[in-house]
């Protein structure tokens, strides 16, 4: 498959900035509609919570998590052969650095303004997921999958 496709999968990571994160606990699913920001590599993926959270809770127990991105509104309604859903599944990993949290903190105000109160709470976390591998659906029969470099389940 390679590189070509590869570069769409982080092509679509870069041109979106809302995720779905999916968490699980006591055999128990949970999603949340997330903003978030990729480095450069889209190895991993920034986001920031309360820690007083289910979502947050779930990955402090179970750190595995997917995270769908699609486009769905660009083609809202219809089941176009355009439509494309990734699903990348990571590890939830917090942010002990300060340093890399204060740039991680930084690249996600820059893309969501709205967000620099909520990181300003004593209580908001920073987190990354650490991507594992990709699964790129292009409308409703077309499957590329793809495992991160390094990656480790």
């Amino acid at each position: 498959m390679g590189t070509q496709m590869m570069e769409k999968m982080k092509w679509l990571i870069r041109s979106r900035n809302t995720c779905v994160l999916a968490t699980a606990s006591g055999g128990r699913p949970h999603c949340s509609l997330m903003a978030y920001v990729p480095d450069d590599a889209c190895g991993e993926i920034y986001m920031a919570t309360h820690r007083d959270t289910t979502k947050y809770r779930n990955v402090s127990d179970n750190p595995h998590v997917s995270l769908l991105i699609d486009t769905r509104e660009e083609h809202p309604g219809k089941q176009a052969p355009e439509l494309q859903a990734l699903t990348i599944e990571g590890r939830f990993q917090p942010i002990r650095d300060p340093q890399k949290r204060l740039w991680a903190g930084s690249r996600l105000t820059a893309a969501h303004p709205y967000m620099g109160d909520f990181l300003k709470d004593p209580d908001a976390e920073i987190f990354s997921v650490r991507v594992v591998s990709f699964l790129l659906l292009k409308g409703i029969s077309e499957a590329y999958y793809e495992e991160a470099q390094g990656a480790r389940r």
